[in-house]
């Protein structure tokens, strides 16, 4: 062990600091982690000499038995040979995209006359792809904007010179109907056509001005001519152009060219928006899902995300405006983390775009796979709520009381973040007088426990107290007369403002009003309140029927109690057959109970 330990000290020694591509490998010579590095030697030494609080990283390192690395120029360099690296061999230890979705491209094809159409593969043939559009609609808008302003052809004939010009082909309907311009048979030149494939990659790249003031000079130049129809045919491709502008999301005047980059996380995975902004307006929007395995920081993901994107994209802008930091010296590319005003605006819309799309994905997941939904609900859950495990077994309890009558008290169990109401449990107040709801609390926590213990029935991993300090501080004495605080985690959920406070701290935490951590707390105390109100109203309804029965002279509250088991009501009790009260209670307070109801008095 320690020759092996030895021979990475070496390798390490002899790294040189240089930007670069690292490789770890187990003993067996299989591929664990890529990384990149700005400088080689100080990235690897501190995976060997920091202590990693992530157990799957310390995991990592103990598996390493050779390390390899690639010198490269610069640090982007670095980014996209780790891209590419990790894409081609899916080390188990590396940041991977996630994204089971094929999204569709605007394809021109590499051919004689090219064609302009929709595809879902994209082929390294030379041809030229548009894209990828997360919005099928807004990518057919396109295409339809196109084809209504610049005939092209849709067939897959070969339009070589030599097939033309033995006339191996014939004009279709497209032809007659004015969507092609007929190249098939040589009525249309190659120039004629390769100037309106230059506009047409203008509007897909989003630059409409250039090809607005190419169609307005030619409708003013048809004018001049005097071909009006033909004007008039320049002029309604320019309505259409300013039409479909019209419709483009404007994001402000001042803005003209720039691409926006944020990042939101979990504790499984990073969701990355890109939106590409041209002459201020919003032309394209692309999310990804990149499932984080090394505890990456936000910024290193937005890295990884950035090169993904960027080799998707063609033309990346020079202003690049995002929500976290990108530490990356890149030749003619400034990055802005904006602060305030129109930029800042755009990186708000770029994040609403990011947290969609994972709402997205977690209502799929949700549907399609719940034990992974289950098993990232409680890996968020222990990580916001600073947990040393995982909750899967919560139980949360709240008093009910109106001034201090019935007093009862409701514990409600969730498993695995979902209702277990079989387990539900209430409670009647036995040892406090009047309205008091700190030592109600501290009575049914005690209460609680005590019997699971006795029993040994399983603890929760998180108590939640429907309360603030107060109750929080009287169930926490509970625990430690049981010797188990420090052994549950516990909690208390204010309503105000949905503050959660924690023992021993002043300062509550406040979890993100969308948070599904937060939503399951809320799930937990809105269960307690609704169940504990249901017992109380119950108790609440047999006392005042229990009472009604008791006014009765000659009748107590035993009597009453065995009328109210069997007849469930005094509707009941007053509409039964002598004969049937006599069953149950005997003939004289049969007869003291009919005499009630024929006087009136039940």
């Amino acid at each position: 062990m320690a020759t092996e330990k030895e021979h990475l000290q070496q390798i390490i020694r002899n790294l040189p600091e240089t930007p670069g591509v690292y490789r770890y490998y187990d003993k067996k010579g299989s591929l664990l982690y890529v990384g990149k590095a700005k400088n080689l030697k100080k990235r690897v030494s501190s995976y060997f000499t920091k202590s990693h609080d992530s157990a799957r990283l310390r995991v990592l390192v103990r598996k390493i038995e050779d390390i390899q690395f690639i010198v490269v120029k610069t640090e982007i360099d670095a980014l996209l040979l780790e891209n590419n690296l990790i894409k081609k061999h899916r080390p188990r230890y590396n940041v991977m995209l996630r994204d089971d979705k094929t999204y569709p491209w605007i394809c021109i094809k590499k051919e004689p006359f090219p064609r302009v159409f929709s595809t879902r593969r994209v082929i390294r043939d030379g041809s030229e792809y548009f894209g990828p559009y997360a919005s099928v609609r807004v990518m057919r808008n396109l295409l339809e904007l196109i084809r209504g302003i610049y005939p092209l052809r849709t067939c897959n004939y070969a339009l070589t010179k030599e097939n033309i010009d033995k006339g191996k082909f014939k004009v279709c309907l497209e032809y007659h109907i004015g969507n092609c311009l007929g190249p098939c048979e040589g009525l249309q030149e190659p120039e004629h056509y390769e100037e309106n494939l230059k506009r047409i990659r203008q509007i897909i790249r989003g630059d409409l001005s250039e090809v607005k003031n190419h169609l307005k000079d030619e409708m003013n130049e048809l004018a001049e001519q005097l071909e009006f129809e033909k004007a008039q045919l320049a002029k309604e491709k320019l309505d259409l152009l300013e039409r479909y502008q019209a419709k483009s999301m404007v994001v402000s005047p001042i803005i003209k060219n720039a691409d926006v980059f944020t990042i939101i996380t979990d504790v499984q995975a990073a969701f990355i928006n890109y939106l590409k902004v041209v002459n201020g307006a919003v032309i394209n929007s692309y999310s990804i899902e990149l499932r984080n395995k090394l505890d990456e920081t936000s910024t290193e993901l937005l890295q990884r995300g950035f090169i993904e994107i960027r080799q998707l994209f063609d033309h990346p802008m020079r202003e690049i405006y995002t929500n976290e930091s990108i530490d990356l010296e890149i030749e003619g590319m400034n990055f802005h983390v904006p602060q305030r005003g129109d930029k800042k605006q755009l990186v708000d819309l770029s994040i609403r775009n990011a947290k969609q799309y994972r709402q997205d994905k977690l209502k799929q997941i949700q549907q399609t796979d719940p034990d992974r939904h289950t098993n990232r609900l409680m890996a968020q859950m222990k990580k916001d709520l600073r947990l040393s495990e995982e909750p899967r077994h919560i139980e949360c309890f709240d008093n009910s009381n109106i001034q201090g009558s019935n007093p009862v008290a409701a514990c409600v169990v969730f498993r695995d973040g979902k209702p277990a109401k079989k387990e539900y449990r209430h409670f009647n107040i036995k040892t406090v007088e009047g309205p008091d709801d700190f030592a109600s609390m501290e009575e049914v926590v005690y209460r609680r426990y005590r019997r699971m213990m006795e029993e040994g029935a399983s603890l929760p991993q998180l108590i939640v107290i429907d309360g603030g300090k107060g109750q929080l501080s009287s169930a926490l004495k509970s625990l430690e007369r049981l010797d188990l605080r420090g052994k549950i985690a516990i909690v208390g959920i204010a309503k105000r403002l949905e503050e959660i406070y924690f023992p021993g701290d002043s300062i509550p935490l406040y979890l993100d009003k969308k948070s599904e951590s937060l939503k399951v707390i809320q799930h937990l105390r809105n269960e307690a309140h609704r169940f504990g109100i249901t017992f109380h109203r119950q108790k609440r309804s047999k006392g005042a029927l229990g009472n009604a029965l008791e006014n009765i002279d000659g009748i107590g509250p035993s009597t009453a109690a065995t009328l109210l088991k069997k007849f469930k009501s005094v509707k009941r009790v007053r509409n039964a057959e002598l004969s049937e009260i006599e069953s149950e209670v005997g003939k004289a307070k049969a007869a003291l109970i009919q005499k009630a109801i024929q006087d009136g008095k039940l």
